[in-house]
């Protein structure tokens, strides 16, 4: 069992890595090392030996690894990111980056996404070594850098070029899952992660004539690019159920008594009311136009326009999603991925995540877990390179009226002590029989 000093830690921990400004811009604008050392300190003074990795200066990864008691066991990787989005000072009602601890929240940039899980995960290391602990499998713990972007230079790095420090890893949990979704009805459930869906970032650019403003053009760039945008933007993707969001409506209609039949989804949605967020954005790829680039001066017809979609996919949905968007942007616009990851798929009947849902339910018996599928992405796409299943396992027991998906790159991000608590306590009982 977590102790005392756990519990306190894990809230300091959370704290002092938000006050270290990790945000991530893009383009390599982003230096993680000052949290890294935090964190490699923090193993270290818990009897480990991480070891610090970059691809690129200052951008630096953790890794260090938990001998279990077992050695014919499979080791589980426990993951995290250091790097965060960024935060407008302005908007905030505290600046995002104090780390501030009010009427038992804590505040900034990071609390949820996800600077909580890694000081879960330090809090917890460091409660096994005051106690003796070993898990009974081999347990690699990782913070990254570069998740909020490409990841080049954080888990993909690790991947590619550290694949050893992950030796017999074949399951790993990182964020996004084991949080409280209240219904609005008195329920509170707790989705875990088992999948994710695809990533497919597109360039999409349409070439013409320049020519003067004033005059006819038929071989206009921006008019091209604008419609297949429309055409994007307005298609209607196709029901598709993958195993894990096929379990998902399924525990979900019986916690409801609904029968309607997964032969209509779509009713079986309007029926679970707002749980149906759990699933409403998994049933389907999506491509949605984020960005336009085009022109230099008004009376100027551009010889090229630029538009970038946040296009995402099902597990088994990628074929689909390429032929789809063949048609949809037509003979006279080409389209690229600028950022391509896979999608991901977990099996619910496994052993670690009958673990997962026991941790959860000891601590939360008025909670109902269901399996869910993330409509984004996270670093478990790079390790499932490995060989590595991944998971969504960062719990929280969240109080009603707090939004936890808005909390994700949003203003006033936060989350509660008694939730660092929950998580601590939770995380420690999962990883103590994983």
């Amino acid at each position: 069992m977590a102790d005392r000093q756990a519990l306190d830690e894990v809230v300091t921990f959370t704290s002092d890595l938000i006050r270290v400004d990790t945000t991530n811009r893009g383009g390599g604008d982003c230096q993680e090392r000052p949290a890294a050392e935090y964190a490699a300190a923090r193993l270290a003074e818990a009897g480990l030996e991480p070891t610090l990795l970059e691809r690129a200066r200052g951008r630096t990864n953790v890794v260090a690894r938990i001998e279990g008691t077992d050695p014919s066991a499979d080791a589980l990787l426990v993951h995290g990111h250091l790097d965060v989005v960024p935060a407008q000072a302005a908007e905030w009602s505290v600046h995002p980056f104090s780390g501030e601890i009010r009427d038992g929240v804590v505040w900034g940039r990071g609390a949820v996404d996800m600077k909580n899980m890694d000081a879960m995960i330090l809090a917890v290391v460091r409660a096994w070594a005051r106690q003796g602990v070993r898990p009974r499998r081999d347990v690699v713990i990782a913070f990254t850098a570069d998740e909020e972007a490409s990841a080049e230079d954080g888990s993909g790095f690790l991947a590619d070029r550290h694949a050893g420090l992950f030796e017999g890893c074949t399951e790993g949990i990182s964020e996004s899952g084991a949080f409280t979704f209240h219904d609005g009805a008195g329920r509170r459930i707790y989705p875990i992660a088992a999948g994710e869906r695809g990533t497919g970032w597109l360039k999409l650019t349409a070439r013409g004539r320049a020519a003067h403003g004033s005059q006819p053009n038929r071989d206009n760039a921006v008019t091209r690019l604008a419609a297949a945008v429309t055409r994007i933007g307005a298609h209607e993707w196709p029901l598709r159920l993958t195993p894990t969001v096929r379990a998902a409506l399924t525990e979900l209609a019986a916690l409801y008594g609904i029968d309607t039949g997964l032969d209509d989804v779509d009713r079986l949605l309007e029926k679970l009311g707002p749980a149906a967020a759990l699933v409403e954005a998994t049933v389907r790829n999506s491509a949605n136009p984020t960005m336009l680039e085009a022109g230099y001066k008004v009376n100027v017809i551009p010889g090229e326009a630029v538009a970038y979609v946040d296009g995402r996919y099902l597990p088994g949905g990628e074929d689909e999603f390429r032929t789809t968007l063949d048609r949809l942007t037509g003979p006279d616009v080409e389209w690229e991925f600028h950022h391509h990851e896979v999608a991901l798929q977990a099996p619910v009947d496994s052993p670690t995540y009958a673990r997962m849902r026991a941790a959860v339910e000891e601590f939360a018996p008025e909670g109902h877990v269901v399996p869910y599928c993330m409509p984004g992405g996270t670093d478990a796409k790079q390790f499932s390179r490995l060989g590595i299943t991944g998971y969504g396992f960062s719990p929280l027991r969240l109080p009603e009226g707090y939004d936890y998906g808005a909390m994700f790159h949003g203003v006033d991000e936060r989350v509660p002590v008694e939730a660092l608590h929950f998580g601590v306590r939770v995380l420690d009982r999962f990883l103590r029989t994983a």
